[in-house]
């Protein structure tokens, strides 16, 4: 579920119309001036930086601890020295400066608090030198070689394609293998046979074996008497394989009296007297001569035929339930086989999921899956890098930032220009909004001109107070120093709330950035779902990517 900040609740223009409206300045008198030991160092070398400030002794003096002199590092901060003169107090702090990197730096404006008001010192450029090597004493060595380093891979849809596939060519495998129609063997052919002609076929493959080249006349009589009882058994007495001849041949005779089958009495005696000639050869020890086996083997033949004869014909509804059974077999086969392409399928796919939720986890896997709204515009590719306002501020977001019209109050016109974009929505897991306001000088006592000095810490409550008007409780609040990565000064107000969405308090997290110079404010707003670490991750990418444009003289 996605916060919806205060833009989504009241409305975009309330909220940037709040944001260019909050400002308290304070002008005072005083001065200020910034000094160097010298204008050109050697790397590594400790520049000493002074702000020199000229004051009477009514009045607080604030060097504040957070001072940046990017590019250049701050290794010291030494006391102030105070020295009384007549009438006045001067006032001398001392930084220790130094750069690891040739080249020429610019120690940026350093803000002084004198009172209520507060002053900026001038800018200040430094040569930094590199240190001669001696190359006749100092031996050089080769760049050494690039190291390839395993590069970690978060593309789950391209593992989980991987496996789909792996999944596809495995079922292919057991189709081909396991499932697919194959052509029979010789030995299917002869099983898928009805009985009779499966019988039939069997005394004929009697002839093509040498029993009794090889005097295995015992072999031959068992493998005729089988044929016999194996179709008695499918088509006339089921226990024909089990029964012993004289149970077997007194079965018969009772079913031919029931009428149950149509047998002479010379069939049931040829079968009787092949079936006790088959015991003796097997038990006794007799050995019939070649012509009785093959007479006895043709009898058998005969009688097979005489048998199926006297079959009752089966009945529609018998023929009908052979249908359906065949039928509903044929199915429970193939849902057999369905179900077993889907286990199979199914435990490869969740050992594939098992292994890629160890490997990436399983929030990262259901995200991947589910398609989470805030991982997808984390992944997006490209996001979008422009410059906003006039003066411009750089920066990265996933989607670009529409530009908000914003009715300003009558008692700001003229007195401020103020330009707003804003990413926001209800379907937005963040929610970003830049400004950017330029106040026109303000005439003091006499008549003079002077600068705007705006104070980021008490637009920052301001723009607080507008959250506490709109419904959000619980407010935490913490500030401290930012700095872009083109070294810009800037203060950073953060926290978390519970914002009000649609009746009800949502936590959210909410950083405001305030960025100033005489008479220009620019902000940027964050604000997102507390438990949304995709959200999370794009705030901070945001931040990495927010640069100032800096002015020049006649800019400014």
């Amino acid at each position: 579920m996605k916060i919806d900040t205060i833009i989504t609740n009241y409305s975009t223009k309330n909220l940037i119309l709040s944001l260019c409206c909050i400002l308290i300045s304070f002008v005072g008198y005083g001065q200020v001036s910034s000094s160097i030991d010298s204008t050109a160092i050697k790397i590594g070398a400790e520049l000493f930086y002074k702000i020199h400030v000229k004051t009477d002794s009514t009045s607080l003096v604030v060097f504040s601890e957070e001072q940046t002199f990017q590019p250049l590092e701050m290794i010291n901060s030494y006391a102030i020295d105070t020295t009384k003169k007549e009438g006045y107090y001067q006032l001398t702090k001392t930084y220790g400066l130094t750069q690891f990197d040739s080249g020429v730096y610019t120690i940026p404006k350093q803000k002084i608090t004198i009172g209520n008001n507060i002053f900026f010192t001038d800018s200040i450029q430094v040569q930094v030198n590199t240190v001669v090597v001696d190359t006749t004493k100092q031996k050089l060595f080769d760049i050494k070689p690039l190291i390839e380093v395993d590069k970690k891979r978060s593309d789950i849809w391209g593992t989980l394609g991987i496996v789909l596939l792996f999944l596809l060519l495995i079922g292919g495998a057991l189709y081909w293998l396991i499932w697919r129609k194959k052509p029979l063997t010789e030995a299917e052919k002869i099983a898928a046979l009805p009985p009779y002609e499966r019988a039939k076929l069997a005394l004929e493959k009697l002839d093509e074996d040498q029993y009794f080249e090889n005097e295995e006349i015992k072999t031959y009589y068992s493998d005729l008497t089988l044929i016999l009882r194996q179709y008695l058994d499918e088509k006339v007495y089921e226990q024909s394989l089990e029964s012993t001849t004289d149970e077997l041949m007194s079965r018969l005779k009772i079913l031919k009296a029931a009428n149950q089958i149509k047998l002479s009495k010379e069939t049931i005696q040829n079968i009787e007297t092949i079936l006790k000639r088959a015991d003796l050869v097997k038990f006794a020890k007799s050995k019939p001569d070649y012509q009785l086996a093959k007479l006895d083997k043709n009898t058998i033949e005969l009688e097979i035929d005489h048998v199926k004869e006297g079959l009752p014909e089966p009945t529609e509804e018998e023929l009908l339930q052979d249908l359906a059974y065949r039928e509903a077999l044929a199915k429970q086969q193939k849902r057999k086989r369905i179900k077993q392409i889907v286990a199979i399928v199914v435990g490869v796919f969740l050992i594939s999921l098992i292994g890629l939720v160890i490997r990436s986890g399983f929030t990262e896997v259901k995200d991947t899956v589910l398609r989470n709204p805030s991982k997808l515009l984390l992944e997006k590719t490209p996001w979008v890098t422009s410059e906003y306002g006039a003066p411009g501020i750089t920066i990265s977001t996933p989607e670009v930032l529409e530009r908000q019209m914003v009715e300003l109050p009558e008692e700001m016109k003229g007195k401020v220009q103020t330009i707003n974009f804003a990413y926001a929505g209800v379907d937005t897991p963040i929610d970003v909004v830049v400004n950017s306001s330029k106040y026109a000088a303000q005439a003091d006592e006499t008549g003079k001109q002077k600068e705007v000095a705006i104070d980021l810490l008490k637009v920052a409550e301001g723009v607080l107070d507008t959250f506490e008007k709109n419904g959000t409780k619980n407010i935490t609040t913490r500030n401290e120093q930012f700095i872009t990565p083109n070294g810009q000064e800037g203060i950073k107000t953060f926290g978390t709330a519970e914002f009000l969405v649609e009746d009800r308090l949502v936590k959210g997290q909410y950083i405001i950035l305030g960025f100033s110079t005489p008479n220009l404010l620019q902000q940027v707003l964050l604000t997102w779902k507390e438990e949304d670490v995709y959200a999370d991750q794009m705030v901070e990418r945001i931040l990495n990517s927010i640069e100032l444009i800096k002015l020049t003289e006649d800019e400014k």
